[in-house]
């Protein structure tokens, strides 16, 4: 059964998500030594997003506050193969996760996309994220767990992604149910393989390059995927 949840009742969930957070961040006082506000943007031949191609050549700006193993920070993702009508595919989220030093991650993602009121309780799909590390080896689960339909979510949307570090390159499968499958059935959606370099560009400065192929076996669609960061 679907639970509607209105905005009062998200801002009080992200309120309470962010605060736990943010306490567990500050638990260690070593941890609040280390603190950084940066920000970069990423350039991409395509945005695809858990095997699913939203976009043509993307510009991916973000900006981040870390402090230890806590992090906070706003992403967005704007193509750039619209027109003067339509500016093209936009995607703005934010997000606020903490990092354990024995490979747990635990966080939660604010899913919007331009065009529909900011303030209307539809408009914003959230996502409880889970993730751990052990070696080569990383495990991830993500759960939307409120009704957005602006931003394309009934609710109750599940993925799971596991990925493996072999050396140069980067495996990875996920697979997915709601918003990540073409009818919202459980199904296998994001195969492929990454790489990445820095490209040298003077002595003290380069640029890192990675790329992946990535096939997705529900909508049987194959992509070629590059990006550099700034």
């Amino acid at each position: 059964m679907k639970t509607n949840i209105s905005i009062p009742q998200i801002v009080k969930i992200t309120g309470i998500a962010a605060f736990a957070i943010i306490l567990m961040a500050f638990l260690k006082p070593d941890d609040a030594k280390a603190q950084e506000l940066s920000t970069g943007v990423d350039l991409y031949s395509t945005y695809v997003f858990r095997g699913i191609a939203y976009s043509g050549p993307s510009i991916q700006p973000s900006v981040e506050f870390t402090a230890g193993g806590f992090a906070i920070g706003a992403w967005g993702s704007q193509g750039i193969d619209g027109n003067a009508g339509s500016p093209g595919f936009q995607e703005m989220d934010l997000y606020t996760s903490y990092s354990f030093d024995f490979g747990l991650s635990l966080g939660l993602t604010d899913y919007y996309y331009p065009g529909s009121p900011y303030g209307e309780e539809d408009s914003h799909a959230l996502e409880l994220n889970l993730g751990y590390s052990i070696g080569d080896l990383s495990l991830a689960g993500n759960y939307i767990f409120n009704e957005a339909t602006s931003a394309g979510s009934l609710g109750e949307d599940m993925y799971f992604e596991a990925g493996y570090s072999a050396g140069a390159a980067d495996l990875f499968i996920g697979a997915g149910d709601g918003w990540h499958s073409t009818d919202g059935d459980f199904a296998l959606v994001n195969l492929g393989i990454g790489t990445s370099k820095d490209i040298v560009i003077t002595d003290s400065f380069s640029l890192p390059l990675n790329g992946a192929v990535i096939y997705n076996p529900d909508s049987e669609q194959f992509y070629i995927v590059a990006g550099i960061t700034l």
